[in-house]
């Protein structure tokens, strides 16, 4: 019992994949894919998108008299039958340019038809058959035409309809046979394969490129909110140490203040119970924007009092390098510290931008302010590239450049001016308010006009330092 129970089994499973193989292939047969764009429609050279229709009408004009005239003299059929069938075998290649599996339907019905048309001719064992030299070549164009557009189960079905038919007429038909039938299965069978791996190939590229436009994108996306999470760490030290001043002003004030009535002692004391909240919930903040590789930034943030120091780095990094900081700037006194700390950042990221793409350029960075001292102002000019890349400046650089420096001008509510110059290299020019206003209404333009070559004399009032390797 159990030895014939096993058997049936695999024997239903085999008729049950049988069928289900059956099924799909005679589905794909008569599903064709969509939409029904033109073949090559899709590349970028407009002489290749053409080239198609080109194919197809060449062939058609060709194909159309010289089937006609072949059925007629050498077959013997009627002028008019054998033109109709010569149309009806090469008129479908400038329909396959767009619905190609449509085009092979009508081409391999006017095909057998044909085959079956010739068949009482007394010559017929002295000429090719089931199919003539001008339909096979018709044929193939079609086949190939088919494998560019449709998937990998019509182009099986289809080499298998076309070889079952070829057997299927050879069989009755073998002392009219001369293998023709054998030749367009075999060459056929080799056009789809070569068709189809073209199809595919051309389509992994495709979806390759279209990946990594996303992946581009995501990179970018990705390095914006980095750098804004990172811009928000940073500012949690000037919030909190702000916040931490209100805490001890609020709570000493009562013991500085003599005299004060219940209700302000209250007050003071509920001022500082919300800002130690609010230091504790900002603590937790940073917990989550805090990541594993973001230890070295619990050191003090860095402001303009640093920015010598970077520049000497820079020196050591093999970049002539010049430094002017304009002694309005320490008139000003003590910065906003989101300001101080914003101009020392775009400095780093411009430096370190010089020393990846252009080692060696002679580069002045100057610190300035606008004539109503409302404004700080921070231009980066370098020169033309002249030696090799150069050690990176800091290990605590975001490393996002001009991404970063446009989101901490932002955040200050400044302005960014970048671009090449005209005699080669680049200029930064980055304006930042220091006092608050509702819109701004200036751009970059309305800085420092450009800095030429680094020296060492002030004619403008600012300090320079003079650096070279």
């Amino acid at each position: 019992m159990p030895s014939t129970a096993v058997p049936s089994a695999a024997h239903e499973s085999l008729l049950s994949a049988t069928r289900r193989h059956t099924t799909s292939l005679t589905r794909a047969l008569v599903t064709p894919t969509y939409p029904a764009t033109p073949l090559l429609a899709r590349s970028s050279r407009r002489w290749l998108r053409r080239l198609p229709y080109a194919v197809a009408g060449l062939l058609t004009i060709i194909l159309l008299p010289v089937t006609a005239q072949l059925l007629t003299n050498d077959y013997g059929l009627n002028g008019g039958l054998a033109t109709m069938l010569a149309a009806a075998q090469a008129g479908p290649l400038l329909l396959a340019v767009t619905r190609p599996l449509p085009a092979w339907w009508i081409a391999f019905i006017a095909d057998i038809i044909g085959a079956l048309a010739v068949l009482g001719y007394a010559d017929l064992p002295e000429r090719s058959w089931p199919w003539t030299p001008p339909g096979i070549i018709g044929y193939l164009f079609l086949l190939l035409a088919l494998a560019l557009r449709e998937s990998r189960h019509t182009l099986v079905a289809v080499w298998l309809v076309t070889g079952g038919v070829g057997v299927f007429m050879g069989i009755p038909g073998a002392r009219y046979s001369d293998g023709t039938n054998v030749l367009l299965f075999v060459l056929g069978g080799v056009v789809l394969l070569v068709g189809g791996a073209l199809r595919e190939r051309g389509d992994a590229q495709r979806r390759l490129a279209e990946q990594e436009t996303i992946s581009e994108a995501e990179r970018a996306r990705r390095t914006l909110l980095e750098e804004r999470a990172r811009i928000a760490r940073e500012l949690h030290d000037v919030v909190a140490h702000h916040m931490s001043v209100i805490t001890v002003q609020a709570d000493s004030a009562p013991y500085r203040i003599g005299g004060l009535p219940p209700e302000a002692e209250r007050e003071f004391g509920t001022i500082a119970a919300t800002a130690r909240e609010s230091l504790a919930e900002m603590r937790r903040l940073l917990g989550v924007l805090r990541s594993e590789d973001a230890r070295g930034e619990r050191a003090p943030q860095p402001g303009l009092d640093r920015v010598p120091q970077l520049v000497e780095a820079t020196v050591r990094a093999g970049i002539p390098t010049t430094l002017s900081i304009a002694k309005d700037v320490a008139a000003l006194g003590t910065l906003p510290q989101a300001v101080d700390l914003s101009a020392y950042r775009i400095v780093q990221e411009a430096l370190a931008n010089v020393v990846r793409h252009a080692p060696g350029a002679p580069t002045n960075v100057s610190i300035l302010t606008s004539a109503d001292r409302t404004g700080l102002t921070v231009l980066v000019v370098n020169g033309p590239a002249s030696g090799a890349p150069g050690p990176p400046l800091e290990t605590t650089g975001t490393g996002h450049g001009l991404i970063g420096m446009r989101e901490r001008v932002r955040l200050v509510g400044g302005t960014l001016d970048t671009g090449p110059l005209p005699e080669g290299g680049f200029r930064l020019a980055a304006r930042l308010p220091l006092v608050e206003v509702a819109e701004s209404t200036n751009n970059a333009g309305d800085g420092p006009e450009h800095v030429g070559p680094a020296h060492t004399e002030s004619t403008d009032g600012a300090e320079r330092y003079p650096l070279a390797p």
